[in-house]
C-alpha cells in the first residue's frame, strides 16, 4: 500500500521538524551505528524510510515496522514509536515517559521527574519535553476530518478559506497578547517583528473572501473558545501560558504549515496572495528560527518550577485541543450547509 502524498508529508514533516533525536536513535540502532545526523524520507505499509549522514556520506536505510503492514495513518505513530522504544532498548538509552508505557504514547511526560536522554546522551531541554510530550496531539489534529482533506487535496477552495477566516480571528488575539513578549528581555527572540501574521491574513482573505472579506468572515464556536482562553491568559499576564499557545501556533505553521501551502498553493493556482499566511521569508531561515526558539523556550522551562513546567505543557495540550475542536466545528459546518 503506497500512503497518500500528503500523509507521508506530514508524517516525515513532523519527525524531522519535532524528534530529530529520535531519527538518530532509530537509524542507530538499526543498522548504521557510525551515523551523526538523521532524517526520515518517507513511508509505506512495510516500513520507514531514512537518510542518514555516516562518515562515507549520505546513507538510506530502510527499517521495517515491527508489526506489518501498516495500512491507516494512525497505525504509522504506533509503529514509529515502536521503533522508537527498541532503539532506546538497543542502545541502552531511557526511552521519554511517555513512550516507555505503551505504543499509543498518550500519557504526557511529567515535570521535575528528571530529563530523558537524548540521542547524544546528554539531558533532554524543556523544548523536546514539549514536543515528546504532545506527539499524539499531532495526530489529532491531522486526524480531523476537515483538516485530513485540505491535506490531501480534496477540500475546496471555500473550505480552505474558512480555515484562513479562524486564522485571522485567532492571531488577531494572539497577536494583540504577544506584544508582552517583545518587551520580555528572556522571550523577545520568540516574537520578531517579521513573524507577525495578520497583515498576510489580510491580504489572503481579500484574495479569498474580496475587499469586503470583514463583513463575510464569522468564528466558529471554538474558534470563539480558543480566542477567549489567549485573551483570558493575556488578562492574567500568565507568561507560560501564552509562550504555551504561542509555540503550539507559530512553530506548527513553520513545520506542518508549510506543506499546506505547497498543496494549497499547487490546488488553487496562489502566488502571493492565498498563502501569504505561511510565508515567513521575513525572520530569514526557518530552520535557524526555530533553533533559536527552541533554546530560549530551553531557558525560559528551566527557570519554572515543575509544577509551573506541567501547568505550561498542558496548556499546551490544551492548545492542540482547542486546535482540533475548530477543525471539528469546520466540518460540521460544511455538512450543514
Amino acid at each position: 500500500m503506497t500512503f497518500d502524498p500528503s500523509v507521508v508529508a506530514a508524517v516525515t514533516a513532523h519527525m524531522n521538524d519535532d524528534h530529530p533525536e529520535d531519527n538518530l536513535l532509530i537509524v542507530r540502532a538499526f543498522g548504521l551505528p557510525e551515523a551523526s545526523a538523521a532524517s526520515m524520507a518517507g513511508l509505506d505499509e512495510n516500513g520507514g524510510t531514512w537518510i542518514a549522514e555516516v562518515p562515507s556520506g549520505r546513507q538510506e536505510l530502510v527499517v521495517p515496522w515491527s508489526h506489518r503492514p501498516v495500512t491507516e495513518r494512525p497505525q504509522i505513530r504506533r509503529a514509529v514509536v515502536t521503533l522508537y522504544r527498541t532503539a532506546c532498548e538497543r542502545l541502552g538509552v531511557t526511552p521519554r515517559e511517555e513512550h516507555g508505557s505503551a505504543p499509543a504514547g498518550h500519557a504526557p511526560a511529567a515535570a521535575g521527574r528528571g530529563p530523558a536522554a537524548a540521542a547524544d546522551g546528554s539531558a533532554e531541554g524543556f523544548a523536546a519535553r514539549l514536543r515528546s510530550a504532545t506527539w499524539s496531539d499531532h495526530g489529532d489534529s491531522e486526524g480531523a476530518s476537515f483538516m485530513a482533506d485540505i491535506l490531501r487535496g480534496r477540500g475546496t477552495l471555500d473550505d480552505y478559506a474558512e480555515l484562513v477566516a479562524q486564522h485571522w480571528f485567532l492571531y488577531d488575539a494572539l497577536e494583540e497578547a504577544a506584544g508582552a513578549l517583545s518587551s520580555d528581555p528572556r522571550l523577545a527572540t520568540l516574537h520578531p517583528e517579521g513573524l507577525t501574521r495578520r497583515a498576510a491574513l489580510d491580504r489572503d482573505l481579500v484574495r479569498l473572501r474580496g475587499q469586503d472579506w470583514r463583513r463575510r468572515i464569522a468564528a466558529v464556536p471554538a474558534t470563539t473558545a480558543y480566542v477567549a482562553r489567549i485573551r483570558a491568559i493575556a488578562a492574567e499576564g500568565w507568561t507560560a501560558g501564552l509562550v504555551a499557545h504561542h509555540y503550539t501556533r507559530y512553530l506548527g505553521d513553520l513545520s506542518g504549515g508549510q506543506h499546506i501551502a505547497r498543496r494549497v498553493s499547487a490546488q488553487f493556482g496562489f502566488d502571493d496572495a492565498g498563502a501569504a499566511f505561511y510565508d515567513f521569508g521575513a525572520i530569514g531561515d526557518p530552520a535557524a528560527f526555530k533553533a533559536a526558539y527552541r533554546s530560549a523556550l530551553d531557558a525560559f522551562g528551566a527557570e519554572l518550577s515543575p509544577a509551573e513546567q506541567q501547568r505550561m505543557l498542558n496548556e499546551v495540550r490544551r492548545a492542540y485541543r482547542f486546535n482540533t475542536a475548530v477543525f471539528e466545528d469546520l466540518g460540521a459546518a460544511r455538512t450543514a450547509a
